[in-house]
Protein backbone atom coordinates (compact mmCIF):
# COMPACT_ATOMS: atom_id res chain seq x y z
CA UNK A 1 0.00 0.00 0.00
CA UNK A 2 1.08 3.56 -0.75
CA UNK A 3 0.27 6.08 1.84
CA UNK A 4 1.52 9.73 2.96
CA UNK A 5 4.29 9.28 5.32
CA UNK A 6 3.84 10.11 9.17
CA UNK A 7 6.40 10.90 12.10
CA UNK A 8 5.58 7.42 13.43
CA UNK A 9 7.42 6.01 10.39
CA UNK A 10 11.01 7.31 11.45
CA UNK A 11 12.34 3.39 12.45
CA UNK A 12 11.21 1.93 9.18
CA UNK A 13 12.89 5.01 7.52
CA UNK A 14 16.25 3.87 9.12
CA UNK A 15 16.56 0.58 6.94
CA UNK A 16 15.59 2.92 4.02
CA UNK A 17 18.03 5.90 4.25
CA UNK A 18 20.92 3.16 4.63
CA UNK A 19 19.73 1.14 1.25
CA UNK A 20 20.41 4.79 -0.21
CA UNK A 21 23.65 5.25 1.82
CA UNK A 22 23.07 7.84 4.05
CA UNK A 23 23.19 5.60 7.57
CA UNK A 24 20.84 7.60 9.90
CA UNK A 25 19.13 6.71 13.64
CA UNK A 26 15.50 6.62 14.24
CA UNK A 27 15.85 10.29 16.46
CA UNK A 28 17.90 11.55 13.14
CA UNK A 29 14.58 10.37 10.97
CA UNK A 30 12.20 11.80 13.26
CA UNK A 31 13.39 14.97 13.41
CA UNK A 32 14.00 15.21 9.58
CA UNK A 33 10.73 13.94 9.35
CA UNK A 34 9.32 16.57 11.92
CA UNK A 35 10.97 19.57 9.28
CA UNK A 36 10.08 17.68 6.18
CA UNK A 37 6.30 17.45 7.42
CA UNK A 38 5.95 20.88 8.64
CA UNK A 39 6.72 21.97 4.61
CA UNK A 40 3.92 22.22 2.48
CA UNK A 41 5.84 22.10 -0.62
CA UNK A 42 7.15 18.79 0.44
CA UNK A 43 5.47 15.43 -0.05
CA UNK A 44 6.77 12.07 0.88
CA UNK A 45 5.02 8.78 0.12
CA UNK A 46 5.81 5.23 1.57
CA UNK A 47 5.24 1.43 0.42
CA UNK A 48 4.06 -0.63 3.08
CA UNK A 49 3.34 -4.05 2.99
CA UNK A 50 2.55 -6.20 6.89
CA UNK A 51 3.94 -3.49 8.04
CA UNK A 52 7.10 -2.67 7.10
CA UNK A 53 8.45 -0.03 4.80
CA UNK A 54 9.71 -1.27 1.89
CA UNK A 55 10.37 2.06 -0.06
CA UNK A 56 9.75 5.64 -0.20
CA UNK A 57 10.20 8.80 -2.30
CA UNK A 58 10.59 12.15 -1.47
CA UNK A 59 10.10 15.58 -3.18
CA UNK A 60 9.49 18.91 -3.28
CA UNK A 61 7.60 21.08 -5.53
CA UNK A 62 9.10 24.66 -7.11
CA UNK A 63 8.79 27.25 -8.81
CA UNK A 64 11.94 28.11 -11.53
CA UNK A 65 13.72 30.97 -12.59
CA UNK A 66 14.49 29.99 -16.21
CA UNK A 67 10.87 29.04 -17.35
CA UNK A 68 6.77 29.52 -16.36
CA UNK A 69 6.42 25.83 -15.82
CA UNK A 70 7.18 24.97 -11.82
CA UNK A 71 8.58 21.14 -11.44
CA UNK A 72 8.99 18.84 -8.84
CA UNK A 73 12.78 17.70 -7.66
CA UNK A 74 12.40 14.21 -6.18
CA UNK A 75 14.84 14.30 -3.50
CA UNK A 76 14.92 10.65 -2.07
CA UNK A 77 13.85 7.66 -3.55
CA UNK A 78 14.29 4.29 -2.79
CA UNK A 79 13.54 0.35 -2.72
CA UNK A 80 14.71 -2.11 -0.18
CA UNK A 81 17.33 -3.85 -2.33
CA UNK A 82 15.32 -7.49 -1.51
CA UNK A 83 11.84 -6.20 -2.98
CA UNK A 84 13.06 -4.84 -6.29
CA UNK A 85 12.05 -5.93 -9.11
CA UNK A 86 8.11 -6.47 -8.00
CA UNK A 87 6.86 -2.94 -9.20
CA UNK A 88 6.86 -0.78 -6.12
CA UNK A 89 9.07 1.29 -7.65
CA UNK A 90 7.35 2.63 -10.81
CA UNK A 91 4.14 2.74 -8.65
CA UNK A 92 6.06 5.21 -5.96
CA UNK A 93 7.30 7.15 -9.05
CA UNK A 94 3.95 6.99 -10.40
CA UNK A 95 2.07 8.00 -7.44
CA UNK A 96 5.22 11.40 -7.50
CA UNK A 97 3.77 12.16 -10.67
CA UNK A 98 -0.03 12.22 -9.78
CA UNK A 99 1.24 14.31 -7.02
CA UNK A 100 2.96 16.74 -9.20
CA UNK A 101 0.39 16.92 -11.75
CA UNK A 102 -2.70 18.12 -8.99
CA UNK A 103 -0.07 21.10 -7.85
CA UNK A 104 0.52 22.20 -11.21
CA UNK A 105 4.36 20.83 -12.29
CA UNK A 106 4.86 20.29 -15.71
CA UNK A 107 8.54 18.43 -14.63
CA UNK A 108 9.56 15.97 -12.57
CA UNK A 109 13.63 16.15 -11.49
CA UNK A 110 15.64 13.58 -9.63
CA UNK A 111 19.84 13.68 -9.21
CA UNK A 112 21.38 10.32 -9.34
CA UNK A 113 25.19 9.86 -9.12
CA UNK A 114 27.56 8.88 -11.86
CA UNK A 115 29.29 6.26 -10.11
CA UNK A 116 29.25 2.47 -11.70
CA UNK A 117 26.97 1.05 -8.72
CA UNK A 118 24.35 3.52 -10.12
CA UNK A 119 24.08 2.43 -13.40
CA UNK A 120 20.99 0.04 -12.82
CA UNK A 121 18.95 3.11 -11.13
CA UNK A 122 19.91 4.90 -14.48
CA UNK A 123 18.01 2.20 -16.55
CA UNK A 124 15.21 2.49 -14.01
CA UNK A 125 15.11 6.10 -14.41
CA UNK A 126 15.25 6.26 -18.20
CA UNK A 127 12.51 2.80 -18.30
CA UNK A 128 10.26 5.35 -16.11
CA UNK A 129 10.57 8.02 -19.21
CA UNK A 130 13.78 10.37 -17.60
CA UNK A 131 16.48 11.53 -19.73
CA UNK A 132 19.67 11.99 -18.34
CA UNK A 133 20.40 15.63 -19.27
CA UNK A 134 22.44 17.55 -16.51
CA UNK A 135 25.24 17.00 -14.55
CA UNK A 136 25.08 18.22 -10.75
CA UNK A 137 27.51 19.98 -8.79
CA UNK A 138 27.94 19.87 -4.77
CA UNK A 139 29.49 22.60 -2.59
CA UNK A 140 29.81 22.04 1.40
CA UNK A 141 29.01 24.95 3.32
Amino acid sequence: MIRCVKPEDADGMVPLMEALGYPSSEKQMKNRLQRILSRKHYQTYVYEENGELLGMIGMTFSEAYHTDEPHVRVIAFVVLETEQGKGIGKMLMEKAGEWAVTHGAKTIMLNSGNRTERKKAHEIYHSFGFEGRATGFYKRL
